[in-house]
């Protein structure tokens, strides 16, 4: 029996090699996506949120200003000196100068330039360093904010991750901003605004596009561009071609530009109203702290009178040459509000940008001039001489003596105070018998103002109501002063004598001095607030009414002063008083009007006596200027 086999067919299929490779090419990205997923995590996990860039706060530094808010007086900074400012308040030239600089396809790409990493490769390969750079503005501002400068894998990978996620959530326009706040420009000088300031002395919406250009080319190198301005001018040039190439601007433009004279600031720590400035500065270093004031962006309202300053200060330099003709180097001068305690003007030496005198001088102790001395708050051993007399004579008053009282002039050893016999003479070595307390005090007659010391106020209690008029250098015992007192034998402040003869205008209400209106938070709020005026009666209403009534008879006083003195002013009511030392080493006016109080010191710093001349003759003319502008300003 034949058994037929079938012959079976095997049929071999061969893979084919297209499909092979898909199949290692899927697996080869599926690794890498998963490696990459894990790299991502692995970096991602601790790093910090794209948000924190609207939570963040930047160190601030702390503005003060005049009382109208319009004039900027000083900026305290820390370490950065910035001031943050919107993208519209930045000169369009600028915006443009700096991504043509920096980032030029900035508003195309997406935080990761690729085509400006693989131009930066093949530049480093070609110079065999690695100079040039690839990172976008997005890059620098992650860069910049989170991470350090050190050029590691793990650095980079983290800036990709984060500039990545800082463009999805942000505009394009707001990360452009930040970036510009930001970015240094040289020592402490951070963000388009400072640097404008820095620069040019100007703010960043008005600097030109030479101006911009020269800007945006320190962002490569801020420190050596800052020292080395010639190099920085170059640079400037290559920023403009840019600008040019990349059709930012026009041929016209870049020709213009490219001559255009680059001006630079002399960069100084620009303050107005130095010595009241620092003065402020004390008070608020004091209670806040000067670490909060550099970084806190407050906003502080001063009550300076930016205009009445700037014509005081006119009116001392202009009289420079004529205080130099009677031996006086030095003058300061304090205006201020009686009714509101407000420091309107104070000057604390003739110039505080000024050079010492001699020039050769050592400071504190042979320098007829020194200009950084605020003589109206930190003193220089000045004694008031009869300014100090009104003081003792409300005292007197307040115990129920009168103008009328009668005192006798006339030669008095009023026997031994220290180690000597004390026998005062009037400034003009004359006697005029039975007198008034009117005439003696408007006629600033010295032996008389000792018997009312002496005998109608007393010692202790003329201290006494020299405290409560706010003046805190007497702190000694009477003793220690004696009969010298009613003539200035007591050193005082400019600022304090001033704020005292207030009283008498106000008729005996005391306000607390001030300097400062009101002071803001970064945000606006206020956080000390000294608006409200608190006035409390420390002396005595009708006593201050006499001391008025007497130190504003012209009458009364011009035996003495004349008729016309620099203490008169027709068609005004003024009240005043000099003082001169007996050595003629301080010369003083003090004066006021129904409103507001001018005090005013003359002399040397180093208390060499100035000419043989009564203070009416040194220190008046000048007084008499500053007062009739204050009374120009001030209607009465």
């Amino acid at each position: 029996m034949l058994t037929k086999k079938k012959d079976k067919k095997i049929i071999v299929t061969k893979k084919r090699p297209f499909f092979i490779i898909l199949k290692f090419f899927l697996l080869f990205v599926a690794f890498f996506a998963v490696a990459g997923l894990g790299i991502f995590i692995y970096y991602a996990k601790d790093l910090p949120r794209p948000e924190v860039f609207e939570e963040r706060q930047l160190a601030l530094p702390t503005k003060i200003y005049d009382r109208t808010g319009k004039v900027l007086l000083y900026t305290i900074y820390g370490e950065e000196r910035r001031e943050p400012v919107k993208l519209n308040e930045v000169s369009p030239y600028l915006i443009k100068a700096v991504l043509a600089a920096e980032d030029k396809n900035f508003y195309t790409h997406h935080g990761i330039d690729f085509q400006g990493i693989f131009r930066s490769i093949l530049i480093n390969l070609k110079i065999k360093k690695p100079v040039y750079g690839g990172s976008t503005i997005s890059q620098q501002l992650i860069r910049s904010t989170f991470l350090t400068s050190q050029k590691t894998i793990s650095r980079k990978i983290r800036e990709i991750i984060l500039t990545l996620e800082l463009e999805r959530r942000y505009s394009k326009d707001q990360i452009l901003e930040w970036y510009l706040n930001q970015i240094p420009f040289g020592p402490n000088i951070y963000g388009v605004e400072e640097a404008a300031r820095s620069y040019f002395n100007k703010s960043a919406k008005d600097l030109t596009l030479a101006e911009s250009a020269l800007l945006a080319s320190t962002i490569k190198a801020p420190s050596f561009y800052w020292q080395h301005r010639q190099e920085l001018l170059k640079r400037k040039d290559d920023t403009l071609k840019k600008m040019l190439e990349n059709n930012f601007i026009s041929q016209e433009e870049y020709q213009k530009a490219k001559s255009e004279k680059i001006i630079f600031s002399e960069h100084k720590d620009n303050i107005k109203a130095p010595h009241f400035v620092l003065y402020v500065k004390d008070y608020l270093e004091k209670k806040y702290g000067s670490e909060y004031l550099k970084e806190a962006g407050l906003t502080v309202y001063t009550t300076l009178d930016w205009d009445l300053y700037q014509k005081t200060k006119e009116i001392i330099q202009k009289n420079d040459e004529f205080l130099k003709s009677y031996g006086a180097y030095n003058a300061s001068v304090v205006i201020l509000n009686p009714y509101t305690g407000e420091i309107l003007t104070m000057i604390g030496s003739k110039d505080y940008f000024g050079e010492p005198y001699p020039k050769n001088c050592t400071p504190g102790k042979n320098c007829l001039f020194e200009p950084k001395v605020n003589v109206a708050v930190y003193g220089i051993g000045q004694q008031p001489g009869s300014a100090f007399k009104p003081i003792v004579y409300v005292t007197a008053f307040q115990k129920g003596y009168s103008d009328k009282t009668i005192v006798v002039d006339e030669l008095t050893n009023f026997g031994k105070w220290g180690n000597k016999y004390y026998i005062p003479q009037n400034y003009d070595g004359k006697f005029r018998g039975p007198v008034t307390l009117r005439q003696a005090l408007a006629q600033s007659l010295n032996i008389p103002a000792v018997k009312v010391l002496l005998y109608l106020a007393g010692i202790e209690d003329s201290l006494r109501t020299a405290k409560m008029m706010g003046i805190t250098t007497l702190d000694k015992p009477g003793s220690f002063y004696g009969p010298a007192l009613v003539l200035g034998g007591g050193e005082v402040k400019l600022l304090e004598l001033t704020s005292a003869y207030g009283v008498f205008t106000t008729e005996g209400l005391k306000a607390q001095t001030k300097a400062v209106i009101k002071i803001l938070d970064n945000r606006g709020r206020i956080i000390e607030d000294n608006t409200q005026t608190s006035l409390r009666r420390i002396l005595d209403k009708n006593a201050c009414r006499l001391i008025n009534s007497i130190l504003s008879d012209n009458k009364a006083r011009a035996p003495m002063f004349g008729i016309s003195s620099p203490l008169y002013f027709p068609g005004y009511w003024v009240a005043a008083k000099t003082g001169t030392t007996d050595s003629f080493r301080d010369a003083w006016v003090i004066g006021y009007s129904k409103s507001i109080v001018v005090g005013m010191w003359v002399g040397n710093n180093d208390n060499t006596p100035m000419a043989k001349k009564p203070a009416v003759t040194i220190a008046g003319p000048v007084w008499h200027q500053i007062m009739l502008e204050v009374l120009k300003r001030f209607k009465q």
